[in-house]
């Protein structure tokens, strides 16, 4: 991090709700979010179904949510084809393209899983069991 002092939030703002990247992590990385964006982005438009067998751990409720808070948040587009079995297609919309960067970035970032897991098992060896603390 920087030592960049051109931002600073608000005075009256609670410092929980100073971070200026909170909101968009709360959106972005709820449970299911990443999963299902990842999928639309790199696979293109899929109906309900595909996706299911896509990310075959996500319910089908858990899914049918998720879908509707992407659409309602923008990242999203859902389209209803009024046919014959009646048929409805998921898409990424270019709000959701316009996170790949990020997406990127965390993906390059993936490399330091290995010392994320060496850091746990050093901090756990250290520890004794009783005095953890969360």
């Amino acid at each position: 991090m920087t030592n960049d002092t051109a931002w600073a939030p608000p005075e009256d703002v609670a410092p929980e709700q100073a971070c200026p990247i909170a909101p968009v992590v709360d959106i972005v990385f709820s449970r299911w979010t990443t999963p299902i964006l990842w999928v639309l982005h790199e696979y293109g438009r899929h109906r309900f179904v595909e996706l299911e067998r896509r990310i075959t751990t996500i319910t089908p409720k858990v899914l049918t949510e998720r879908l509707r808070q992407l659409e309602r948040d923008g990242l999203v587009v859902r389209t209803y084809h009024p046919e014959v079995p009646p048929r409805v297609e998921y898409e990424i919309s270019e709000l959701g393209r316009s996170l790949a960067p990020l997406f990127a970035t965390l993906a390059e970032w993936s490399v330091n899983l290995d010392k994320v897991e060496e850091a746990r098992q050093d901090y756990d060896a250290r520890k004794p069991i009783g005095s953890r603390r969360t």
